[in-house]
């Protein structure tokens, strides 16, 4: 037997309640027991959705420590950073008022050249110095800071993986 061969059964009732023909007929819709068939498949997708929560929720506990540690280590970097900033413009203004000093005390144009030359060297070379140490201290902030949310976002991504 093939589907074009099969009879659709209706469940059709009249309106009054009554088999009379002359009454016009209603279409019933079969009561299914939703939660008898899907049950079984709400409960899974709940538990599912439920362990998903639960996994999103440790992942951004992990994440929101790992940044407020990269935070920390930030503020505490950049405060040496700003520190050793300060301590290098105290250090270029004692150099530039020693030299003023000495530029007051110069008997002659050839002093004054002298005292220039010596300036300038110590300068470039204190500046040299200067530079090296603030890149290495940037450096360590951003790596010091980079750090913790690596390995935050490593060991949320493995698990998750």
């Amino acid at each position: 037997m093939n589907d074009a061969n099969s009879k659709a059964e209706t469940n059709i009732a009249a309106l009054s309640g009554t088999a009379d023909s002359g009454a016009k007929p209603r279409f019933d819709m079969p009561f299914f027991n939703i939660q008898a068939i899907f049950g079984d498949l709400a409960a899974q997708g709940a538990a599912r959705a439920k362990a998903n929560f639960e996994q999103m929720k440790a992942a951004s506990e992990e994440i929101t420590e790992a940044l407020r540690e990269a935070c920390s280590t930030n503020a505490t970097r950049a405060a040496d950073y700003g520190t050793k900033v300060i301590e290098i413009s105290n250090l270029n203004t004692s150099s530039a008022l020693e030299f003023l000093s000495q530029l007051a005390d110069a008997r002659s144009f050839a002093d004054v050249v002298s005292l220039s030359t010596t300036h300038s060297r110590r300068t470039f070379e204190a500046a040299s110095g200067q530079n090296r140490e603030l890149w290495d201290l940037a450096q360590k902030v951003a790596t010091e800071t980079a750090e913790p949310i690596k390995k935050g976002f490593n060991r949320v991504l493995h698990r998750a993986a």
